[in-house]
């Protein structure tokens, strides 16, 4: 009702200029949406013929001039927080709402199928149940931001299953928080099977999960699997548990740099046996610590099976691992088979242990042990990289090399007509988004505190979204590169404006056509250097994870840019046509750079290609 009422008192205004202006569009056109604006505004700013980029107007706000004009006066008055879901679904935003002050969910004492569920609370669901068995089945499934609170879950429950099954596929930004879940639950299990697959930046929180329980089975089985940039956390994870299984197994396969911390995991655990089977396989630099991890236990089991095998680099951290415990087994069997040498470092580990047995077979090289127990431990079969797999078979070539993806960086001579090479990933992991009209724009925090960032956007201390907008904001006001020019730009109107300023009004904007081919082998077709292919300048403008559509923009002085055709290899048949720019002028860059690591050289001395991903654009002076 009080937005009717608001849109009641610019209705008049918005009619008066649709009658002023009719005679510029067709009754079948709309004058008055944000991209008939953005139109306007390339017709005034930019000077040549060439057709205008559907790309760029594509992500114009889907706002009516009644919306916008509505969510603008809220913004005036500080008071768009109160009606942030309403702004949010309206604009095509992506937002992350605070959690904390959730609804607390009902306690559930019959058995239910969740399917196609999304983005509920399960808060104190399942307490003191006895038998039966929830499932949790393709549960926000495709969703831009998938949550879900599972807080005091099955808490005192006797036989109680619980199962987690194709849960928040192909989400981005997917957070779960598992607290006091299973707590002093007797018998039953819990199943994560296919869990957050093909998830951008998963976080996931389990703390105090199963503390005090009593032989209450928990298997994670594909979890996170080909994931990016994540992480999940075990707190007092099975604290006080008594013979308490836990089965990790295909857990964070073929993902990128997802991390895992078990701190204070099993303490004063009684007969616990947890196995890490296939754990982070083939993942690139995978990080794993393991801190406090059964400390004071009492005659438990870990086994570390085929962990870790064939990834790339990675780090794992054991300290303080089964100190003060009692009869504790490990075995490390195919430990670290890394193609590229990984950091293992033992500290503190077994110490003050009574009977403590460790078994090292086919371990990996590059580790490091500090102040570790030394009784009871067996190194047997402990190899180096490189070693033989036994069958006589060289190694599969890995999709990256040196922790960077293969074909993410490559030199010029390889833009040539017929020249094989493998392509990156170039999709997009970002959420769709829309710009913001400039009315609403003008009265927003853009490059501002965290703290009013916050305030605006309803998000809580400690929260996914706080770190989402303190990362864009660092990136917002870092000060420039010698020699760059730099912006952070979130409405069409502002792109325009910045290329503009830095290269004319003769200017056209380009990017790579689809995500085809990504991630293998292509062939390079037809190849047209921009302007003839001499050197010249662009704006490369990239996206930055906000609530809405956010670029960093910045002038790249000294580039050759190519557009080129991009075939099957087998059947040379066109596949994309992907835009490529090359920097010559890499003598300001670090040695650090992923360019360097990848290619194997260092600033100044090559020159670094690179394809414009998808939803990513450059600007350059028109042919």
């Amino acid at each position: 009702m009080e937005m009717d009422r608001e849109r009641a008192t610019v209705l008049p205004i918005v009619l008066f200029l649709l009658l002023s202006c009719c005679s510029v569009y067709s009754l079948s056109e709309n004058p008055f949406t944000a991209k008939a604006s953005a139109i306007r505004y390339w017709n005034t700013h930019i000077s040549n013929k060439i057709p205008k980029s559907p790309f760029l107007l594509s992500k114009a706000s889907p706002l009516s001039s009644v919306e916008s004009a509505f969510f603008a006066k809220l913004a005036a008055e500080n008071a768009l927080s109160a009606h942030l879901a309403a702004f949010c679904a309206a604009a095509d935003l992506f937002c992350l709402h605070d959690d904390s002050k959730a609804a607390v969910g009902e306690n559930h004492r019959s058995d239910a199928d969740f399917a196609f569920y999304t983005n509920k609370q399960f808060a104190n669901y399942g307490g003191a149940r006895l038998g039966g068995a929830d499932q949790f089945k393709n549960y926000s499934d495709g969703a831009n931001f998938a949550t879900g609170s599972f807080s005091r879950y099955s808490r005192g429950s006797t036989g109680h299953r619980e199962g987690f099954t194709s849960y928040a596929d192909d989400g981005n930004v997917a957070t779960s928080n598992f607290s006091s879940y299973a707590s002093s639950a007797t018998g039953g299990g819990g199943d994560f099977k296919a869990y957050m697959p093909r998830v951008n930046v998963p976080d996931l929180r389990f703390a105090s999960y199963d503390a005090d329980a009593n032989g209450h089975k928990l298997t994670f089985s594909s979890y996170a699997d080909d994931t990016n940039s994540g992480d999940q956390a075990f707190t007092s994870y099975a604290k006080n548990g008594n013979n308490a299984p836990v089965d990790f197994t295909r857990y964070g396969e073929t993902s990128n740099v997802v991390g895992s911390t078990f701190t204070g995991y099993g303490e004063l655990a009684n007969s616990a046996n947890d196995s890490f089977k296939a754990y982070t396989s083939d993942a690139n630099n995978p990080s794993n610590n393991f801190k406090k991890y059964g400390g004071g236990g009492n005659g438990g089991t870990d086994s570390f099976v085929g962990y870790r095998d064939s990834a790339n680099a990675g780090t794992d951290s054991f300290q303080s691992y089964g100190r003060d415990s009692s009869s504790e087994k490990t075995n490390f069997l195919n430990y670290g088979k890394s193609f590229n040498v990984g950091t293992d470092v033992f500290k503190e580990y077994g110490k003050g242990a009574l009977d403590q047995t460790v078994g090292f077979k086919i371990y990996g090289a590059n580790t490091t042990f500090k102040d570790y127990a030394k009784k009871g431990v067996t190194f047997a079969g402990y190899t180096k990289p490189g070693a033989s797999d036994g069958d006589g078979d060289s190694k599969t070539v890995r999709i990256v090399q040196n922790g960077v993806e293969e074909g993410k960086f490559f030199r010029e001579s390889m833009l040539k007509k017929g020249k094989v090479m493998k392509m990156p990933n170039i999709r997009d992991w970002m959420p769709k988004r829309s710009f913001l009209p400039r009315a609403i724009l003008s009265k927003l925090p853009l490059i501002s505190s965290v703290n009013e960032l916050k305030r605006t956007f309803n998000v809580g201390d400690n929260s996914t979204m706080e770190r989402v907008l303190a990362n864009a904001l660092a990136e917002c006001v870092r000060a420039p590169s010698p020699g760059e020019t730099k912006r952070c730009v979130a409405s069409v109107e502002d792109v325009i404006d910045f290329a503009v300023s830095i290269l004319g009004s003769d200017v056209v904007v380009r990017t790579t056509e689809t995500v085809e081919g990504s991630g293998r082998e292509v062939m390079i077709g037809e190849v047209e250097g921009v302007n003839g292919g001499r050197v010249t300048k662009s704006v490369s403008c990239h996206q930055s994870l906000y609530p809405y559509l956010l670029y960093y923009c910045h002038s790249v002085p000294k580039v050759r840019v190519y557009e080129a055709d991009i075939l099957e290899v087998e059947t040379k048949a066109r596949i994309n046509h992907g835009t490529a720019i090359c920097h010559l002028d890499t003598s300001t860059w670090s040695p650090r750079h992923g360019a360097f690591v990848a290619l194997g050289s260092e600033p100044g001395k090559i020159e670094v290609c690179h394809w414009i991903f998808e939803n990513d654009m450059t600007w350059t002076i028109a042919d």
